[in-house]
């Protein structure tokens, strides 16, 4: 008896002894598994593109609207170049050079056609001596085998062309005036930027019994308030 315990306390030592003699992994790490644990659980820094701060216009009440549309109803274009819109320049002078071409246009086929109505009028061969020296002897010869109707037509279609052309030509320059005045306003009494509010509140509207529902005078509203900063 006394053999088997002096055995048990030798075996029970030789265990403790080995395991105080075997390097304990789980709280004592190497420096090096240290470093590539610092590494991977630290996270990387993002890519955060700045952000830009979006440019504010605020009404500018040195800017005259009066000057703006004066000089546009003076020189069109002149306007936008004074409220700093210098794109819609090529814009308004391609409009109207664009009507005045029309009108250049109806109007010389309008007098050729008028002559060769005039001509097929009278009846005359293009023989006659008479039309030696007219500038419209070659518009009669190439014209003047057509319909008299025909012609009357194309001189009334070219006269109603030119006018509508010019109507066109007067409308643009009065847009191009009345462009030039509102942008003019807009910069003098009103900020151009899109900084505004909006906001919803729920109400109730009195109103009469007849207008109501619900048997009550009170009708169910939806209040919508924009503020323009």
């Amino acid at each position: 008896m006394r053999r088997l315990f002096i055995l048990v306390i030798l075996v029970l030592g030789a265990l403790f002894t080995a395991k105080a003699q075997k390097p304990d992994t789980l709280t004592h790490k190497s420096k090096t598994d240290s470093l590539y644990k610092q590494k991977d659980t630290d996270p990387g820094k993002k890519f955060v593109p700045k952000a830009k701060k979006e440019k504010v216009y605020h009404p500018d009440s040195t800017h005259s609207a009066h000057k703006a549309w004066t000089r546009s109803a003076f020189v069109p274009g002149w306007g936008q170049v004074y409220n700093h819109q210098w794109w819609k320049v090529p814009a308004i002078y391609g409009g109207l050079g664009a009507l005045v071409y029309y009108v250049i246009v109806n109007e010389r086929d309008y007098k050729m056609f008028l002559a060769v109505a005039r001509y097929q009028q009278l009846g005359k061969p293009v023989t006659d001596p008479m039309y030696d020296n007219d500038k419209y002897r070659n518009d009669y010869i190439t014209y003047g085998g057509f319909p008299k109707q025909s012609v009357i037509d194309a001189k009334d279609g070219a006269y109603r062309n030119r006018d509508v052309s010019i109507l066109g030509f007067l409308a643009v320059w009065g847009v191009n005036v009345v462009d030039a005045y509102i942008y003019g306003k807009f910069k003098q009494s009103y900020s151009m930027d899109n900084n505004f509010s909006i906001r919803f509140d729920a109400g109730t509207i009195n109103q009469p019994m007849y207008a109501s529902n619900f048997n009550t005078t009170f009708t169910p509203a939806l209040k919508i308030t924009i503020t323009l900063k």
